[in-house]
């Protein structure tokens, strides 16, 4: 009787004495530093020792951002149908469900408008918690959406972006969303509609080749992934030792792939002065 192959990548048997060296949840990864989970979100979810930026979700997100009240979420219904009947270790729709309920959302991306510090704008938010924030036809269709309604409302488009790429489960479906998503970019620009785009940890793969890297302004995090391919992928393809900010904003900044990095305390502030500005120079 042939014996039976374990496939699974999903569950790996722990060390006998994992349980000792578990650690806090809000542990900065950085400097080993613990925070009560009040005192994380009061500092905008930065590490106050470090200064190591937590991930944060797409409502949190809206909250730090926005005027309070001020958003009004659009295409909420938005579903990602499942065109392949994609099954690995799971099915896709059984994936999806979970993802869901874990995080409140109906997809990678929150698409609305609201005001930044009385500035209106149009926004999407991407949550990475989210099957890694990658981008199925969903995440291109708000988007493309979103800079209709930018076109539509005549006020900028910011979009705060988070993923590892594209969604395999849709397979080609997900791919087409690249040029999709380039396509609205460019209409906004020839209805003269200001792009400001904001990659935070990480922006990687079919994301930072399409619209994120598009904006009239450009942005970033500290400490930001931003490559198509992680580090350790191209490490051990070209088999030499890389810098040890390869990939990050910092190094991106470095070669002019960015205007600026931004702390998140700033983030607010810096996004309504290049509103103001816009709107000014229009």
């Amino acid at each position: 009787m042939a014996s039976r192959i374990d496939v699974s990548i999903e569950h790996k048997h722990a060390p006998p004495d994992a349980g000792a060296s578990k650690k806090h949840p809000n542990t900065c990864p950085k400097c080993n530093s613990h925070y009560r989970e009040d005192e994380l979100a009061a500092n905008l979810r930065v590490c106050a020792q470090c200064g190591y930026h937590y991930p944060v979700g797409a409502l949190e997100r809206i909250e730090q951002l926005l005027d309070p009240g001020s958003f009004i979420e659009e295409a909420a219904d938005l579903r990602s149908a499942d065109p392949l009947s994609f099954f690995d270790l799971r099915s896709y729709k059984e994936r999806i469900a979970e993802a869901e309920l874990k995080t409140g959302l109906g997809d990678a991306m929150l698409m609305g408008q609201g005001k930044i510090e009385g500035n209106n704008c149009q926004l999407t938010v991407m949550d990475f918690s989210f099957m890694a924030g990658s981008m199925g036809s969903v995440v291109g269709e708000k988007f493309a959406r979103a800079c209709e309604r930018a076109i539509e409302r005549d006020v900028p488009l910011v979009s705060v972006n988070a993923s590892g790429g594209a969604r395999m489960q849709e397979g080609i479906l997900s791919l087409m969303q690249v040029p999709k998503t380039v396509c609205a970019v460019e209409n906004m620009r020839d209805a003269h509609i200001p792009f400001i785009s904001v990659l935070t940890h990480p922006t990687t793969a079919g994301l930072l080749a399409s619209f994120a890297t598009l904006g009239d302004v450009t942005i970033a995090e500290p400490g930001t992934l931003m490559c198509f391919t992680g580090p350790r992928v191209v490490q051990q393809t070209v088999r030499e030792d890389l810098p040890e900010d390869f990939g990050r904003a910092e190094s991106n900044y470095r070669f002019g792939h960015l205007d600026a990095i931004v702390q998140r305390r700033e983030l607010k502030s810096t996004l309504a002065k290049l509103l103001r500005l816009f709107d000014h120079g229009r």
